[in-house]
């Protein structure tokens, strides 16, 4: 767990500022400055692009206990974004960022907090 630490770290880090650049006036995601604005689509697509590469890092252990996480997506995605920029489709970006980031995010969160209930330093 002690080498998955900082692919965790960096996966929290990395969804709470995709979240940031997103924040709209009312707290939520702003799906249009998203669509519209080209500076916020090339920050968040290479968070997101060095996100799903620590998340490569992870452990096998540790992903057989996310079984609800699809790894092996996440890693094609990484691809897409590093290699395939005129395949990158906006919607299927926006669909992760909702729909699987707050999951990929809890699963980082919780494995720290594990990890930090069971480190006996």
């Amino acid at each position: 767990m002690r080498d998955d630490r900082v692919y965790l770290r960096h996966i929290v880090e990395s969804v709470d500022i995709v979240q940031r650049y997103l924040a709209g006036p009312d707290g939520g995601l702003d799906e249009r400055t998203f669509r519209q604005d080209l500076r916020t689509q090339d920050a968040v697509l290479r968070r997101m692009e060095t996100l799903a590469d620590a998340a490569s890092h992870l452990s096998d252990t540790l992903k057989v206990r996310h079984v609800g996480i699809a790894w092996r997506q996440l890693g094609d995605f990484r691809s897409i974004l590093a290699h395939g920029y005129s395949e990158i489709r906006l919607e299927l970006v926006w669909q992760a960022i909702v729909d699987d980031l707050p999951l990929l995010r809890a699963a980082a969160a919780a494995e720290l907090e594990d990890d930090a209930d069971h480190d006996p330093a």
